[in-house]
């Protein structure tokens, strides 16, 4: 029995839009799968060298720390993790994010704030092992480096560099009310009871005094504990 001439004309048509519209299906799903990204807060090093950096804000000694503090809460409330990107800053908002200069070598490496730190004399930045990589110090443990805005953080820096001046003061210690603060800081004449954030977390910690010298701090600290108060020196918060 001879087959209707339409038979051969359609069959070919169907199959040609199958086969067209399985090809149009797997770009379209390629595509998809090309658009898919990740993001990440910590800057990338290798984009360092593209930074467009503003304003130096600094320039002095870098150091490092690593697995000593790894794991540990970082002054902003989050967990120091030395893989990430991150530094230590005395005064420089949190989230700020710079770009540090390796000046030995001329390597650079883009990290943000998220800790308060160094505190050893002459020393304006402390870097996270991976970034303290990055620039190669981290044998050597301190470079000499310049200190460059990328973005400014939780508050606006101005158009000034940051200043060497340091003040220190006295914790002597840390309520989840502010209504014991108030009562502990009303017990030792000089004192002051503040509120402190960490992300999400609040806290009202008690200081005395404010120092221009680490010295002066550290003879309050031993005439506060002589008087049955001890308490600790901390870099005060600019």
């Amino acid at each position: 029995m001879q087959r209707p001439a339409f038979y051969f004309r359609d069959y070919p048509s169907r199959s040609r839009i199958f086969f067209y519209s399985s090809i149009f299906l797997f770009l379209l799903i390629l595509q998809a799968c090309g658009i898919v990204r990740t993001t990440e807060r910590q800057p990338s090093p290798r984009s360092a060298e593209d930074v467009d950096a503003g304003m130096m804000l600094q320039s002095g000694v870098a150091s490092w720390y690593g697995s000593k503090f790894h794991g540990r809460a970082t002054a902003n409330g989050e967990t120091y993790n030395m893989n990430d990107f991150t530094a230590a800053h005395r005064t420089l908002p949190f989230n700020t994010v710079v770009k540090v200069e390796n000046l030995d070598n001329g390597s650079s490496v883009v990290v943000r704030i998220n800790d308060r730190g160094p505190y050893v004399d002459n020393r304006v930045i402390d870097l996270s092992r991976r970034a303290a990589r990055e620039i190669d110090m981290e044998n050597a443990g301190t470079a000499n480096v310049e200190i460059y805005l990328v973005e400014e953080g939780d508050r606006p820096i101005g158009d000034r560099r940051v200043t060497n001046i340091e003040t220190y003061t006295v914790q002597l210690a840390s309520f989840n009310t502010e209504r014991e603060a108030n009562a502990y800081s009303q017990r030792i004449s000089g004192s002051r009871a503040e509120r402190v954030t960490f992300g999400n977390a609040v806290a009202y910690r008690v200081y005395y005094g404010t120092f221009s010298s680490i010295s002066d701090a550290r003879d309050a600290q031993r005439r506060l504990a002589r008087q049955g108060h001890e308490g600790f020196v901390k870099q005060a918060e600019n």
